[in-house]
């Protein structure tokens, strides 16, 4: 079973993330790394997919901002989320070859891999059909799904509410739908939970659904000049 290579990045700003896979992505195409499962946390951000519309933020970008969120495009599916501490991100670095290049078989199991892991947690969920990402019986979204391929490589991929603050999402429309409602882990067991610890799950549940084995490895472990120089002390939430 070929590897993956699983990096716990702990919190790192979302457009210096973005970069990063790009350097990660090339490198992917052309051989250098093999697949990989970036796990980690932004500081919060609006980020706004191909699809996104001007009124899905309702008060204007910079008010956004004026509350400490950054407000950004990006070159994903889907349209309006919001990321911040608390939140996994799981961004895997994958060729599409082993799956048959067929980017809705690698979603339909990237929706899998989230309920599987949530489950593990004790919360229940499932698809709701006609929109996208995983959400609660009670049709409270708690992970979101927003892919990008190009020739034959994926970067961006989920986010699941862990521990994050839920009042970012009230402000906005998220994933374009209008009175959308969301919940996290935390707010579904009552109290918080161990970050790195539902990493762990959710990094042997992507191994257990695309038939990877793990291999855990450090940021500063990547080839030289694929990631980023983190400022000290951003790299420690999920270690």
């Amino acid at each position: 079973m070929d590897e993956v290579w699983t990096v716990r990045a702990g919190r790192v700003p979302y457009e210096e993330a973005r970069a990063a896979q790009k350097r990660l992505e090339a490198a992917r195409q052309a051989g250098e790394v093999p697949d990989l499962l970036l796990l980690l946390e932004h500081p919060p951000v609006y980020t706004k997919g191909r699809r996104s519309t001007a009124d899905e933020l309702p008060m204007g970008e910079d008010w956004y901002r004026m509350q400490g969120i950054e407000v950004t495009d990006t070159d994903r599916g889907g349209r309006v989320t919001y990321h911040g501490p608390g939140q996994l991100v799981g961004y895997p670095i994958v060729s599409l070859k082993r799956y048959g290049d067929d980017v809705h078989t690698y979603i339909r199991r990237m929706e899998r891999l989230i309920i599987a892991a949530l489950a593990d947690w004790q919360v229940e969920a499932g698809l709701i059909d006609g929109l996208t990402g995983v959400w609660t019986p009670e049709g409270r979204k708690i992970g979101s799904i927003g892919v990008h391929v190009n020739r034959g490589v994926t970067t961006h991929g989920f986010a699941i509410n862990v521990n994050n603050d839920l009042q970012p999402f009230a402000w906005i429309v998220p994933c374009g739908i209008e009175s959308c409602r969301v919940t996290s882990v935390a707010r579904e067991l009552g109290e918080e939970q161990d970050l790195d610890a539902f990493a762990t799950t959710v990094r042997d549940r992507f191994c257990e659904v695309y038939a990877r084995a793990p291999a855990e490895v450090g940021a500063e472990e990547l080839p030289p000049g694929l990631w980023i120089d983190a400022p000290a002390g951003t790299a420690a939430a999920l270690r």
